[in-house]
């Protein structure tokens, strides 16, 4: 069975070069949105653990996640 990269390959290489590079920029599109919402999300979620740190971490939060 082909992998993907190779049957992106076979597709890519039967269209004609102005189309392959709205793919090339397509592509380029969908690593840096990925790679944004990678770094906004790792934000968020040092911002919320940073704010709800003291509410989680005390002996009565402890207890009550103790027997889950």
């Amino acid at each position: 069975m082909r992998s993907i990269a190779e049957q992106i390959h076979e597709e890519l290489a039967s269209v004609p070069e102005p189309l392959q590079r709205e793919v090339l920029d397509f592509l380029r599109f969908l690593r840096e949105r990925t790679e944004r919402y990678a770094h906004e999300r790792a934000e968020l979620l040092a911002t919320a653990e940073s704010s709800w740190a003291a509410d989680w971490d005390n002996e009565a939060e402890d207890e009550a996640w103790a027997t889950l």
